[in-house]
């Protein structure tokens, strides 16, 4: 069995910087473009470091492969002059906005929403996406659902504003999509197969630790079902987040599954075992393209149940990574990548 998707995106990525991002580039960019969080240290928070990001990526990426960085900025009370330099440099998408110390280098985000309506509603003027981490500072497991009130605020706020909800992980945040129409979200490939049982129901498992926390079995097959359905305003989004081994499986564990190099055969796999791979294209490009009016690069990426074994670990550039289902072997696999 095979499919063939066209030009498929990964709308929630993370590739780091210097060694990392060397590492991760290449490994990430089966993909046509993927949309790139800018929480690195310092934070992007202007467009001139978000352009020289951008090229760093670039040269990160193999020779001769399509791969387009989507730029965002860290969310920052901005003037109209700011965020109009940001929307007219190449490659520009959107603002990510972090809830302040709510996860890896986030410590500059925000901490009173009051202080955030005026560059919110220069957003809304100027048709720039806002991405959000919804989660609150409270019980670990309540932190999602906890925040969906403030995107409820926010979705009738600021009507005309397209708000992602990214990452989620409940089914009470699927709620909204059908709530309101400018909200629209994206799902990473863990959720929609782990729950916290498998991260510590038994032998703590550090890599497969990431934020927001895995959920309840409920909430993972509703994420599921709403993927296979291909949900008109739920994209997929890697979230792929790596850290050297030495942060992962240590005391201080780091939080972020590296999964970018096996999410397309692991999608495919899903898709395929309940009968769903018709909606794949949808989950992982066309749903992207319809919300947020994207032509990516031309890229097709066939894929066929034909087995992939997992590396071990990933080690470049003096980087070790452990992906997710390290050492295993997943039934399918990418055949071809052509890009044109």
């Amino acid at each position: 069995m095979e499919i063939c998707l066209t030009s498929p995106l990964d709308m929630h990525l993370h590739l780091r910087d210097t060694t990392m991002l060397r590492l991760a580039a290449p490994l990430s960019s089966d993909f046509a473009g993927a949309v790139v969080m800018p929480n690195l240290v310092p934070p992007l928070t202007n467009a001139a470091d978000m352009l020289a990001y951008a090229q760093r990526i670039r040269e990160a990426t193999p020779a001769g492969v399509n791969f387009d960085p989507l730029m965002t900025l860290f969310f920052t009370a901005m003037n109209e002059q700011e965020l109009a330099a940001a929307q007219e440099a190449p490659g520009f998408f959107g603002l990510k906005l972090y809830p302040a110390g709510i996860t890896t280098n986030s410590e500059g985000g925000v901490s009173n929403l009051a202080d955030a309506h005026r560059t919110l509603s220069i957003m809304e003027e100027r048709a720039i996406p806002l991405l959000v981490h919804g989660e609150s500072h409270g019980f670990v497991m309540d932190r999602e659902e906890e925040f969906l009130g403030i995107y409820r605020q926010l979705a009738t706020k600021y009507p005309k504003l397209r708000i992602s909800m990214e990452h989620i992980t409940t089914a009470a945040a699927l709620q909204l999509l059908d709530e309101f129409e400018n909200l629209c979200a994206t799902v990473t490939l863990q959720h929609l197969i782990i729950t916290l049982d498998d991260i510590a129901g038994g032998m703590l498992q550090p890599h497969l630790f990431c934020k927001p926390i895995a959920k309840r079995p409920a909430d993972r097959d509703a994420l599921l079902q709403a993927a296979l359905n291909a949900h008109p305003r739920l994209m997929f989004g890697s979230d792929s987040a790596p850290h050297p081994r030495c942060k992962k499986e240590s005391c201080g564990c780091a939080a972020g599954c590296f999964t970018s190099p096996l999410s397309l055969p692991k999608l495919a796999e899903l898709f395929a075992t309940h009968g769903k791979l018709d909606n794949l294209q949808a989950f992982v490009c066309d749903n992207a393209c319809n919300i947020h009016g994207l032509t990516p690069s031309s890229k097709r990426v066939i894929l066929h149940d034909q087995p992939m074994q997992v590396p071990s670990s990933y080690r470049s550039y003096g980087e070790t990574v452990v992906p997710m289902f390290a050492g295993e072997q997943l039934p399918w696999s990418v055949k071809s990548i052509r890009e044109s």
